[in-house]
């Protein structure tokens, strides 16, 4: 049974997310601020969290980016604000999905069984048949999960990696933003293009000179072009 830390300063949000979580098999433990769920992972593991910003002692992003330095586990952040910086920064510091409130309960957990499916998923049958990827002096190391350009290992999250191997894979290929969603963070339906658009824009800077070769396709989505 996997286990999910809900982390929500209003007690009445964490019954909500604990009543339909048990419903759908999941084990739930409570924090009540971003201190909390630190201490609560250091003494348990936990399968994902869901973690909401604003909270007293210690916010929501401050709180992530301290259990990543001890354990990496997924994270749906879960906030009132829905904002274009708040979603980048969250993705920046290695959050797996956004959800803003008010917020459907069903959606919820759709969006927390898509997280654990591509977090426990094998690697994909494709990736694990070629050891490396290489465009001149972009190298894609794919057992190690590493980015080089000019030999410089780059800093990227682990869903522009994802992404960024789904497009190599289908290098040349007009990709849909709805497929690469379904591809990338397993679902569709409950996913929003906008997901996609900010990852691609992520992206594009982390592999710089290289960013031309992401290409929109018009009224679709995107391309990797050789």
């Amino acid at each position: 049974m996997s286990r999910i830390l809900v982390v929500d300063d209003e007690e009445k949000i964490r019954e909500v997310i604990k009543e339909y979580a048990c419903f759908s098999g999941y084990e739930v433990e409570e924090a009540t601020d971003g201190m909390d769920a630190v201490n609560k992972c250091k003494e348990n593991d936990f399968d994902i969290i869901i973690m909401d910003i604003m909270m007293p002692r210690l916010d929501g992003f401050s709180a992530i980016k301290e259990i990543k330095k001890f354990k990496d586990i997924p994270v749906i952040m879960l906030s009132a604000r829905g904002e274009e910086y708040d979603k980048l920064f969250g993705f920046e510091i290695g959050i797996d999905d956004y959800v803003v409130k008010p917020f459907s309960p069903k959606e919820l957990m759709a969006r927390v069984n898509a997280v654990l499916s591509r977090a426990t998923a094998k690697v994909d049958e494709k990736e694990s048949k070629n050891e490396k990827y290489v465009y001149e002096d972009l190298v894609i190391d794919m057992l190690g999960r590493e980015v080089y350009v000019e030999g410089k290992k780059l800093d990227i999250t682990p869903k522009e990696y994802e992404l960024l191997v789904y497009f190599v894979l289908n290098k040349n290929i007009a990709l849909s933003r709805e497929k690469i969603l379904n591809e990338v963070w397993g679902y569709d339906f409950f996913g929003e293009d906008r997901t996609v658009d900010t990852h691609v824009k992520m992206l594009r800077n982390s592999i710089g000179k290289y960013r031309d070769k992401i290409v929109t396709v018009r009224g679709m989505g995107y391309k990797f072009e050789e």
